[in-house]
């Protein structure tokens, strides 16, 4: 599994965004290509649509929960709940090991810093700047731990 986590780190370092690379990372073992993972996770990135607000690796691994344990049936409140839990614990784990979920809060922007569509290029300065790669292999670990922990059940 330590190979899923290094490809979600070369994902995220040659061009995808967070949400992106995690996704893509696992995109196999839910009988997703590639690319289809790379086109549903693709507005999650930076803080979903560059908004900043929840870190985009986080809604990585929040959107894996739904394809391990979301429900189809509309009325499953136990199902929701199940998956909902999950998401929380996921959140929490993330939380302790970053200290924050929010985009903005990881980047050390002020609450004042604009908000614009267009992504920053992919530089040196780019990844020494950003806690982003860290973030994308967390929430790859965090998913593989879990998933580690449910399988031994």
């Amino acid at each position: 599994m330590e190979d899923k986590i290094q490809k979600a780190v070369e994902l995220f370092k040659s061009g995808y965004n967070c949400s992106q690379a995690v996704v893509a990372a696992f995109a196999d073992m839910y009988g997703f290509t590639e690319e289809q993972a790379l086109k549903m996770s693709a507005s999650f990135g930076g803080g979903i649509g560059r908004m900043r607000e929840t870190c985009g690796a986080a809604c990585g691994i929040f959107m894996l929960a739904g394809l391990e344990k979301g429900t189809i049936i509309p009325e499953d409140r136990d199902g929701k709940a199940a998956n909902y839990a999950l998401v929380q614990e996921l959140a929490a784990e993330f939380k302790h090991r970053m200290g924050s979920i929010n985009c903005g809060e990881l980047l050390g922007l002020k609450k004042t810093t604009p908000i614009v569509s267009t992504p920053e290029e992919r530089t040196s300065q780019y990844y020494a700047k950003r806690p982003c790669v860290k973030t994308v292999e967390e929430a790859a670990r965090i998913w593989i731990e879990y998933l580690q922990k449910e399988h031994k059940k």
